[in-house]
């Protein structure tokens, strides 16, 4: 008898290309409406005021969430010189700079000592916690805000375009790849600093998150009008649970091998596998996703996520 998928609803990834304006918490409360369901879970905040790539995990897809926080995000990112911003960005009280404002050679001269792994320090306005409360809380409230510098890695960074039509508050247009964590808006402001002068993050774009690229995401209308007709009008969207995790390599199963599986059991892979990988995908015979599984030594291995459920007795 087959195994049955874990719960009713839609199991994949929805790439949601985020608009300007509603909050990432805002977009998952939209696709779980959409969908009929509370499992949803997104893959990195985006704030209010960014746009791109914001990938949704649904139904099961949710169990390897954990497996992309630590993917590399990549944006476009619009930096304004000539002051700065209580927030790091546009939304924030600005200050006039005391500097001159920089000129393009002096913004390209300065990205070099932004790029590779640098300590960065982040904003006040954020969800950090501190004793307990969020940081973005206590500076609304008036509080002094410390916060810890953190090392990122800024993988490239480049200029791509730079507008100094008022050359009191010149433009620079930059695409960033950078790792998890990584603070956009701090870039900005350390970026203004290191020139003599001040800047905030004025718009920014994510244009991929790990796997996930801007030019495969799906915008709400599009999600809106395939889920027009009920919830199973999202299912041609989805991409399969374990999209972008081919770093985990695949493991083909028996039935007697999955059934073990579905009751969380260790098992030794008739098919055999290379020792070594941080996860294995393991492939029920008809090739569906069955579990992520850890190499548990001695040639076998241990069901981390098992997407599966043993099968229902005979008459059941």
């Amino acid at each position: 008898m087959a195994h049955k998928s874990l719960g009713p609803g839609l199991d994949g990834i929805l790439v949601v290309d985020k608009p300007i304006g509603p909050s990432s918490h805002d977009i998952v409360g939209l696709v779980r409406r959409l969908a009929t369901t509370k499992r949803v879970g997104h893959g990195g905040t985006l704030d209010p005021f960014a746009s791109g790539v914001l990938p949704l995990f649904l139904g099961r897809g949710t169990r390897v969430v954990e497996f992309h926080f630590g993917d590399r995000k990549a944006y476009r990112a619009t930096v304004c010189f000539g002051a700065s911003s209580s927030t790091d960005d546009l939304e924030g009280e600005q200050t006039p700079a005391e500097g001159p404002p920089p000129d393009r050679s002096a913004v390209e001269a300065a990205l070099p000592g932004l790029t590779g792994t640098i300590s960065q320090r982040p904003p006040i306005y954020s969800a950090i916690k501190v004793g307990g409360r969020r940081a973005y809380a206590m500076a609304r409230a008036g509080e002094t805000v410390t916060l810890k510098e953190r090392e990122v890695t800024i993988h490239e960074l480049g200029l791509i375009a730079w507008d100094d039509t008022d050359p009191a508050r010149p433009i620079v247009i930059l695409d960033v790849v950078c790792s998890a964590g990584t603070y956009i808006r701090s870039l900005a402001r350390d970026l203004g600093e290191g020139v003599g002068s001040a800047a905030y993050l004025g718009a920014l774009r994510r244009t991929a998150a790990g796997p996930f690229i801007a030019e495969a995401a799906i915008s709400l209308d599009r999600i809106r009008e395939a889920a027009a007709d009920g919830p199973d009008g999202i299912v041609s969207l989805l991409l399969p649970i374990d999209a972008g995790l081919e770093r985990f390599p695949d493991v083909d199963l028996t039935l007697d091998e999955m059934a073990a599986v579905a009751r969380g059991q260790f098992v030794r892979p008739a098919a055999g596998f290379a020792a070594g990988a941080e996860r294995y995908r393991l492939r029920a015979p008809d090739g569906s996703l069955a579990a992520i599984a850890t190499d548990a030594g001695t040639g076998r291995l241990a069901p981390d996520k098992v997407l599966v459920t043993p099968a229902a007795p005979i008459g059941a």
